[in-house]
């Protein structure tokens, strides 16, 4: 009898433990409680955000212009309104609010903010001296592979190249590191207003581009010192051992992310840039000139699953037009620059006008800063050499070039690039035909802000280092 009741107290305490441990774990059939969530992967991350902030700006509305918005459309005698920092009406007979300022603009002309994709303003800075030229800031070129180093920790904030260019209409810039390494670094969109550090010029929300490179630069670069690469095929083996290492990469974050794994992958800064392109993040701005070049990078981009934004400088881009059309490439070339390396050779100046004609996107740019002064002349440059082809190419479609096709390349045309009701309010009063080489930018706004003004000295950004230069007191 005593077993018996030994038995029968140890049955309800196994009964009793088993219900606790039925009440505490899921029951048959029930999923298991997700695990908590894991933070953002750390590769996707911007640690040194825009601090930006729009200048003092008063509502403007600016009568009787002609203008080219961008968007393929011309108006004449025209009004332009800007209202709290963005573009409210475009038309005849606009009217404004009580406290607004009004221009007359009879004879002028308005168009979008230019936009320059390729710049390296503030990391290859003014004034040059022989020192800086052969230890500049442009490129790190201590490997092949630096997708490590980003561009906007080597501007000078000072170089008078950005007023310069403001003086020229550019409102936003892209600086892009150089084109030495097969991976370049991260680069950094910016608008041109004064500021004393990098974050208070960077465009909010503008996504990163990768600055890569193929063709002569990186081979001849590191070739000439018994370095790999040396060679295009060399070119190629590199980038596809990087890729191959940043999706391994890329896959034990999400893995981490998921639960699936206890600890975090280590840090590794050239993987975080090329994670961060395959996740969608940042964009890839190449640096090539040749059409079999540029046809194997997309062959490259397929294999890997990412996306070539651009071809930069992209001499030979008339040669494939529809296949850049058909990946949705732009094209970001010169008018006329031509045959100062071989891989320029076949560089023509119809190449922007052959490319528009296919359905293809072109932009200029400028990777100079004195080009970077004169980018509606570059385009109208090049628009005349394909109307002498035979195109028919009018204004309203070439600033285009210089406007809302560089901002679709940098995902920022649905902010800037034309003047549409609710977009930026980044626009340029010319003193004429934006085109000509004998007109001027008279007023730039930046977020409807009046940043640069022609006939007033107290809106001409001066840097550091022209403080205390004689000044003629006439207007410029």
């Amino acid at each position: 009898m005593r077993g018996a009741g030994l038995g029968r107290r140890a049955l309800v305490l196994l009964a009793a433990a088993c219900l606790a441990g039925c009440a505490a774990g899921p029951r048959p059939g029930q999923a298991k409680a997700a695990p908590a969530p894991r933070p953002p992967l750390a590769f996707a991350q911007d640690p040194y955000p825009s601090t930006y902030r729009p200048l003092p700006r008063t509502d403007t509305l600016i009568r009787h212009v002609t203008v080219l918005d961008g968007a393929g459309r011309r108006f004449e005698d025209a009004d332009v309104l800007l209202t709290d920092g963005k573009v409210a009406a475009v038309g005849a007979n606009v009217t404004a609010s009580a406290g607004a300022v009004v221009l007359d603009g009879h004879g002028r002309w308005v168009t979008p903010g230019v936009i320059d994709i390729h710049t390296h303003n503030g990391d290859f800075p003014a004034p040059f001296t022989s020192l800086q030229l052969e230890h500049s800031d442009v490129s790190e070129i201590s490997d092949p592979n630096t997708a490590n180093v980003w561009a906007e920790h080597s501007i000078l904030t000072q170089d008078p190249a950005f007023s310069r260019a403001l003086a020229g209409g550019v409102t936003t810039l892209q600086v892009l590191p150089g084109s030495d390494p097969l991976f370049g670094g991260r680069s950094v969109v910016l608008k041109n207003v004064p500021a004393a550090t990098v974050q208070a010029m960077k465009f909010p929300g503008a996504q990163q581009g990768l600055k890569m490179a193929c063709g002569e630069n990186p081979e001849y670069y590191f070739g000439d010192k018994g370095r790999f690469p040396s060679s295009r095929m060399g070119n190629f083996a590199g980038y596809r051992e990087a890729w191959i290492k940043a999706a391994a990469y890329k896959r034990k974050w999400e893995a981490w992310q998921r639960g699936e794994a206890k600890d975090p992958p280590d840090r590794d800064l050239k993987l975080d840039t090329l994670a961060a392109v395959l996740n969608g993040d940042i964009r890839v701005q190449m640096h090539c000139y040749r059409a079999e070049e540029m046809a194997y990078v997309i062959d490259l981009s397929k294999e890997f699953g990412y996306h070539v934004a651009a071809f930069h400088h992209a001499a030979e881009a008339y040669k494939i037009p529809d296949l850049l059309a058909k990946e949705g490439i732009c094209a970001v070339v010169w008018s006329d620059w031509w045959g100062y390396k071989v891989e320029a050779f076949d560089g023509i100046r119809e190449n922007a006008a052959f490319v528009d004609a296919a359905g293809a996107c072109v932009t200029m740019h400028s990777d100079s800063n004195i080009v970077g002064q004169r980018l509606t002349v570059e385009a109208g440059k090049a628009a005349a050499a394909g109307r002498r082809a035979g195109l028919t190419i009018t204004p309203e479609h070439a600033i285009q070039w210089v406007t809302l096709n560089p901002a679709k390349a940098m995902g920022l045309d649905r902010q800037i690039g034309s003047l549409e009701t609710g977009k930026n309010a980044d626009l340029v009063i010319w003193s004429g035909d934006p085109f000509s080489i004998y007109s001027h930018a008279d007023q730039v706004f930046i977020d409807g802000a009046l940043v640069f003004d022609r006939f007033d000295p107290r809106r001409q950004p001066v840097s550091d280092f022209e403080l205390g230069r004689p000044s003629s007191g006439r207007r410029p």
